[in-house]
């Protein structure tokens, strides 16, 4: 590839392009308030200046702890177009994992809400590498030693600021997946991966500068930044971001903006189905919905009653989606076919590849230069496991059928799901494991009437400890974690079932599932949320 498409395979670059085209039509409407083209390139400008002006170069990384606002746009554009590194944290994350993230990301500086300063007011100290913090909606507040600004003064200047060559090869954001044998990791991902799941979500979806895009789900995760933001921008479509997804309000907004595609995930279907039909479902502007993982009768369901087209695949962080069905060809309940400019193999525990119809474990491939994870950040042995025998390794098994139509069958790894968040065993462990009472946890996935896991926590005790109520380990999580990762299930037991080398088996405690022993939290009525 030469230079120029080097160059041009960047996300600052693809903004310059659709100002040219466009100029200021709109692209993003966020409740009242309504952003051209050029004036998302102006603000985002303006942040780059900014950050310029506080020390932060090519490379560096700026952590973003914002809800859905538009600032959050103009923060993470503005961060790239200067080669820096976004490093979108979890609004509801608070404590160690908190610190873990900004630390192992190495971030300089860190954006965040006003809303969320007290989530780093205790763990300032902690943060040595971060030098800087911005805040967002407030006068401008001490934190430790650290220099602070307010946004205002972030932007107050006329956003020009010295462009260092930024290629499809540098990276954009460094990405949290749920840590599974192990702290959460963070996928590094390059700019070119960003525009090119742009490019294929809009394929898929078939969209055009004629759509409009409903974006409810988090700007911090990479479904609301690259599969709704960045396939709305490479379309020259419009886009409604949402501060969240509201069922009282979601179609009401589609209506009244007219939007034509929404992506979904897991819980939301049902939500939508939970509602009393009403004669008019199908008389709305959606076309498209775009997720994964509904059941064959709830996407049959969810087509019939709002008239709508389902389009789903299969994806992660560190892949993009390489299975995918489109709205011309698909076949409901699988995960798509293979997209061209990816190869795929399917294989045992041994490594060897199976047959059509056999689970095994998805591996995967690309051709083109930077369209899947660069590396997991400051940490080589995991990023050499995961890509051993120079195949990226999924720990996800699947099967394909005669007309090469992907199935999702299950997890090997012990990651969990819930409401759309991914939530990591190893770190509600530690956390569960930190209470004086407690001896070991197991967490694991229980089965969730909203289609994705619930979270249940196997449980002993220290000989010592005497008992430990149900509700005040609860409320010791919820001090401690985000409000999703909070066990809905809890089951204590006199000991572990264990493997000769002494490993806990979580396979056993996800058979036997919800016992006639389990305490449940919402049957308690001791909700998280």
């Amino acid at each position: 590839m030469s230079t120029s498409t080097a160059q041009q395979r960047t996300i600052g670059h693809l903004l310059k392009k659709r100002v040219a085209r466009y100029g200021n039509r709109e692209f993003m409407r966020y409740q009242e308030r309504v952003y051209g083209f050029a004036d998302i390139d102006r603000e985002s400008n303006q942040v780059a200046a900014g950050l310029q002006k506080l020390g932060v170069s090519k490379g560096d990384k700026v952590a973003i702890i914002l809800s859905n606002r538009p600032e959050y746009l103009f923060s993470w554009f503005g961060v790239s177009k200067i080669g820096a590194v976004e490093v979108p944290i979890n609004t509801a994350h608070m404590g160690d994992l908190l610190i873990y993230m900004l630390n192992q990301s190495d971030s300089k500086v860190i954006i965040v809400e006003d809303t969320f300063v007290e989530r780093l007011l205790p763990i300032i100290k902690l943060l040595p590498r971060v030098e800087k913090i911005i805040i967002l909606g407030t006068d401008k507040q001490q934190l430790g030693e650290k220099e602070t600004y307010t946004f205002d003064q972030l932007v107050s200047n006329d956003g020009s600021f010295i462009a260092s060559e930024v290629l499809w090869s540098d990276p954009f954001v460094i990405m949290y997946t749920s840590g599974t044998t192990g702290p959460s990791k963070g996928a590094l991902m390059p700019h070119n991966y960003a525009l090119l799941m742009g490019e294929v979500c809009a394929r898929a979806a078939g969209y055009s500068e004629d759509d409009c895009l409903y974006n409810a789900l988090p700007l911090f995760h990479g479904n609301a930044q690259l599969l709704s933001t960045m396939a709305a921008l490479v379309s020259g479509a419009r886009m409604v971001l949402a501060p969240k997804f509201s069922a009282s309000k979601f179609w009401i907004d589609i209506a009244q903006y007219g939007c034509t595609a929404f992506n979904y995930i897991g819980a939301i279907l049902p939500i939508l189905l939970s509602a009393e039909p009403q004669k008019n479902d199908t008389e709305n502007s959606l076309r498209i919905m775009f997720g994964a993982g509904a059941p064959m009768d709830m996407f049959e369901k969810i087509e019939q009653r709002f008239g709508v087209t389902l389009i789903e695949g299969y994806g992660m962080s560190e892949i993009g989606v390489p299975l995918l069905n489109s709205y011309l060809e698909r076949v409901p309940g699988t995960c798509g076919k293979r997209l061209p400019g990816y190869h795929l193999k399917v294989v045992d525990d041994d490594g060897s590849e199976v047959g059509v119809g056999v689970p095994g474990e998805l591996l995967v491939r690309a051709d083109e230069p930077y369209s899947i994870l660069l590396e997991y950040y400051n940490m080589p042995e995991q990023t050499v496991a995961a890509w051993r025998d120079l195949w990226f390794h999924t720990g996800d098994y699947l099967y394909y059928d005669e007309q090469e139509y992907f199935h999702f069958v299950d997890r090997k790894k012990d990651a969990l799901r819930r409401r759309g968040e991914n939530i990591s065993s190893y770190e509600v462990e530690k956390i569960i494991n930190s209470h004086p009472a407690v001896s070991e946890s197991a967490a694991v996935a229980a089965a969730s009437d909203l289609g994705e896991d619930e979270v249940l926590v196997c449980l002993t005790l220290k000989n010592d400890a005497g008992s430990l109520q149900p509700q005040e380990l609860i409320t010791f999580c919820e001090q401690r974690m985000a409000y999703f990762m909070v066990p809905r299930y809890l089951r204590f037991l006199d000991e572990m079932p264990k493997t000769p080398t002494q490993r806990v088996q979580k396979y056993q405690l996800r058979q036997e599932g919800i016992t006639s022993d389990t305490w449940d939290r919402e049957v308690a009525g001791a909700k998280a949320e």
